[in-house]
């Protein structure tokens, strides 16, 4: 088998998408697997398929362009869905838009399934996880707060939700259940 372009994009160990207006152009075997889809399934698509529900997708489209770095780079681990099975994972996604200015019109992203580290043991709405990866990020109320637009004390509120969820006494206990298999 001649190495190439090609070859690395498909037998990476890692899922890649390159992306147009947050449609799926292509993807490896690698992302097929990890997310149960043929390719028909994905490419030509939105990324919402990957998504747990259309806010969560929503809001992920609008934390990008808020927290993209100079040179058009992004990372975040998110919970994403399976498109076989419909069950919900850890995911870590890093990308680049390949115009900072205008990031959605083409990106290269990497997906990396967390699953076998950090598992969902609570049923958590969209804005629970997302406020719990942005805790296991090590960001303050404030800081996460000013990610999602959201004031801090409401962030507080999510917190202690997540608290009783996850039965913790403390943020950093918290933490660590979040992030125990």
């Amino acid at each position: 088998m001649p190495l190439d372009y090609r070859t690395a994009f498909e037998l990476a160990p890692i899922g890649l998408v390159l992306s147009a207006n947050r449609l799926i152009v292509d993807c490896n075997q690698q992302l097929l697997s990890m997310f149960g889809a043929e390719q028909n399934q994905l490419v030509g698509r939105s990324f919402e398929v990957l998504y747990p529900s259309m806010i969560e997708f929503e809001r992920t489209g609008a934390r990008i362009i808020a927290s993209l770095d100079q040179g058009g780079f992004y990372a975040d681990d998110r919970v994403m869905k399976r498109v076989g099975s419909g069950e919900l994972f850890w995911c870590h996604v890093s990308g680049r838009a390949l115009n900072p200015a205008d990031p959605h019109a083409q990106g290269i992203w990497s997906f990396e399934d967390l699953s076998a580290h950090r598992q969902l043991k609570a049923d958590l709405t969209a804005r629970e996880r997302e406020i719990a990866a942005l805790l296991i990020e090590g960001l303050s109320s404030k800081m996460i707060g000013r990610r999602l637009d959201i004031s801090p004390r409401t962030v507080d509120v999510y917190r202690a939700r997540l608290m009783k969820k996850y039965s913790a006494g403390s943020t950093p206990e918290l933490i660590h259940k979040l992030l125990s298999a």
